[in-house]
């Protein structure tokens, strides 16, 4: 009986340290997005920087989302989902948001910034130009442009998010 009480508790550590490690990491990702755009960016002026801060914005998101589904696994609330990027997302936006009343800006906030880090590793060509990082399509026919004041946006709005998902985490 007592060996069973600790592997039953030691299971659900272990369980719960996923979510924690996750949330922790989406908290340590949020924070390096923060302090490349107000620390080091206004230093050094180069706007490719902006492109480390929506890389890690965009780990911060998907890990934060991480954390929230593996609790919900784990209190059994979910039902098991295909575990990529996509996967999370989509049982994301079917199970999460109504019931935690998320507002929906923040789903279309992180496709963005998926779509962008995705455009970034597809682009042929990529330049700066003033305060503004432009990635380029095949042959010029899409042009997407990322600047400090949308940085600022997202990096904010990220807080919030990131900050509502550990009240929800925190609940248990």
């Amino acid at each position: 009986m007592l060996i069973d009480n600790y592997l039953y508790s030691h299971s659900i550590l272990k369980v719960m340290d996923k979510f924690v490690m996750d949330l922790e990491e989406a908290k340590k990702h949020l924070l390096i997005s923060d302090h490349i755009l107000t620390m080091t960016y206004p230093l050094v002026n180069d706007p490719k920087l902006l492109l480390s801060v929506i890389e890690n914005l965009n780990l911060s998101f998907q890990a934060g989302i991480s954390a929230v589904l593996e609790y919900e696994r784990e209190l059994k609330l979910i039902p098991p989902y295909h575990d990529s990027p996509e996967g999370r997302l989509d049982v994301f936006k079917q199970k999460i948001i109504e019931k935690y009343e998320i507002p929906n800006e923040y789903v279309k906030m992180i496709e963005d910034i998926k779509s962008i880090v995705e455009e970034h590793k597809e682009s042929p060509v990529e330049f700066s130009k003033k305060d503004e990082f432009v990635i380029c399509s095949d042959e010029f026919k899409r042009l997407k442009t990322i600047n400090v004041k949308e940085m600022k946006e997202y990096v904010s709005k990220a807080k919030i998010f990131i900050s509502s998902i550990s009240s929800i985490v925190g609940k248990k």
